[in-house]
């Protein structure tokens, strides 16, 4: 499977140019900023549409400027976790996730929460609502709740930046594990070196609007770690 992104976006004076393949897991997405990175991810999810160029997954066209194609997020099936979980605060952490499951059968549905619950280490946390929970704890509900819907792609948009760093290593191990097992192709948003030395498999370099350059990680650790290589 695989993500083709072909785009040119727009906001005030701000222009986007991306251009790239994505391939089989985790992918990292790193630069300052301002560099365009969550911006490019509203467009993948369907949330804003570019003035130019194309997006597809697996041969399926999201986006098609010239063909005037445009595929509503709600049928890309994409998970999508943000720095915010945006949980529903009346909610139980169950039904959070329940309500992302395909499928009419309630029993069903919750059934399969309970199941992506355990799978990001919170089953415990099912009866509780978004107030009881840390900030971790949220995360967690909101990571499963981006597995619930059987995405074809997962975005996650610097989830883990308003956490403690202890809470933090623990989510990217959850997450680079849950990627391995699941094959889901995942673009992962961060500005921090040491998050995408963690996490990535290769690397999108997102540079003042230009999104182009795939890496290797260990291309660019390499020059991370090399002094003679300018900042």
């Amino acid at each position: 499977m695989s993500l083709e992104v072909d785009v040119r976006g727009r906001i005030g004076d701000f222009h986007l140019d991306a251009r790239f393949a994505l391939p089989r897991g985790l992918t990292v997405l790193f630069g300052p900023s301002g560099a365009g990175k969550t911006r490019l991810l509203r467009l993948i999810a369907g949330l804003d549409r570019p003035v130019d160029g194309s997006i597809t997954l697996d041969g399926e066209v999201f986006d098609d400027v010239a063909g005037r194609r445009h595929l509503p997020t709600h049928e890309r099936r994409i998970g999508m976790v943000f720095q915010q979980p945006y949980l529903l605060p009346h909610r139980t952490g169950q039904a959070n996730v329940a309500l992302a499951v395909r499928g009419s059968d309630r029993h069903a549905r919750r059934a399969r929460a309970d199941e992506l619950l355990g799978l990001v280490a919170a089953g415990e946390l099912a009866a509780r609502r978004p107030h009881q929970l840390s900030g971790g704890q949220r995360q967690r509900i909101a990571l499963a709740r981006a597995l619930a819907g059987d995405p074809r792609l997962l975005l996650l948009d610097e989830p883990f930046n308003a956490l403690e760093v202890p809470v933090r290593r623990r989510l990217r191990s959850m997450v680079r594990d849950l990627v391995a097992d699941s094959g889901v192709p995942t673009l992962f948003v961060t500005h921090d070196p040491d998050e995408m030395r963690e996490l990535a498999e290769h690397v999108l370099l997102a540079d003042h609007g230009d999104i182009h350059e795939l890496r290797d990680i260990e291309e660019i650790m390499a020059g991370l770690d090399d002094p003679r290589t300018p900042g």
